[in-house]
């Protein structure tokens, strides 16, 4: 009896928690498909729980299904908030002036991260002047670490598209890595954490790109001063020193469990520099 008691007095407090954060205000936070439907919401979810019992607001997660569409949902205010690659906190900016609050940390606490092209390990390549005349998978067009530094890496070492054999652009940096594991091209661009996630399973890094500001969390330029102070608040004090927030943050995706720092727009300066100067259009100018 006691312990039927017990778990009733744990159902109880559990529907009394549901209920209410049923009755905050909805914040819908989108986030662009970087992986599978699947993966996004077991790495996410977690993030949109923790800001749910940390603010007044219920958080709702609000996977895009392509990069431009997570663009439009932050533009009609379908989402209040969106993690957004640099590429489309480029072009959000320039179509109706986002802006960036917040930027997370790596592991050693800095708020970078890197683009890597890849080769399986057994690939002759030695280095990137060697992808001259290869097949090269990239990811979405609208991908930092994925579409555009790895084409300014291959521009800045004489490589233009038109001097590889073929190239093809995938959905998710997870499926270019499994595209160059299965021989389907000869090198891939990922970024850092999928480089190093695939390395066990057979994948060797070419080349490193310089640090990138990391991705960004973007709201209008119009949010509600309330709601961004509630949702920095909650972000800012997580410490990844502290065992509790580190055991927390464990389940939580791998760009999102070290932290944040804050952000603003001249953090992003070299990205939008990028795009202008890539010869035949890239980022924001290929998409139009």
């Amino acid at each position: 009896m006691k312990r039927i008691s017990f778990f009733a007095c744990l159902i109880l407090l559990f529907m009394q928690m549901s209920a209410a954060a049923a009755d905050k205000p909805l914040i819908r936070f989108g986030i662009i498909p970087r992986y599978n439907p699947l993966v996004m919401y077991k790495r996410y979810q977690p993030i949109m729980d923790y800001l749910t019992a940390e603010t007044p607001y219920r958080f709702e997660l609000k996977i895009s299904r392509d990069y431009p569409e997570a663009v439009r949902f932050l533009r009609d205010g379908t989402t209040q908030v969106s993690s957004l690659g640099d590429v489309t906190f480029a072009e959000a900016s320039t179509q109706y002036n986002a802006v960036p609050i917040l930027k997370p940390r790596n592991r050693d606490g800095v708020p970078y991260y890197r683009s890597a092209i890849i080769v399986r390990s057994d690939s002759p390549l030695k280095s990137i002047r060697e992808l001259r005349g290869r097949t090269m998978a990239f990811g979405s067009p609208h991908s930092t670490s994925g579409n555009l530094i790895p084409r300014y890496l291959l521009w800045n070492n004489g490589i233009g598209l038109r001097d590889l054999k073929s190239f093809n652009n995938l959905q998710h940096h997870d499926a270019v890595a499994k595209a160059i594991l299965k021989g389907q091209f000869d090198a891939g661009a990922v970024k850092d954490v999928v480089a190093e996630k695939y390395k066990t399973h057979g994948l060797r890094i070419l080349a490193w790109s310089a640090p990138i500001p990391a991705v960004p969390l973007v709201v209008r330029k119009d949010a509600p001063p309330h709601v961004v102070k509630a949702l920095t608040t909650a972000l800012l004090k997580l410490d990844r020193k502290n065992p509790a927030h580190r055991k927390m943050m464990q389940t939580w995706d791998d760009e999102f469990r070290y932290g944040f720092a804050p952000a603003t727009k001249e953090d992003y300066q070299g990205i939008f520099r990028m795009i202008r100067d890539i010869p035949h259009g890239c980022g924001i100018g290929c998409h139009k």
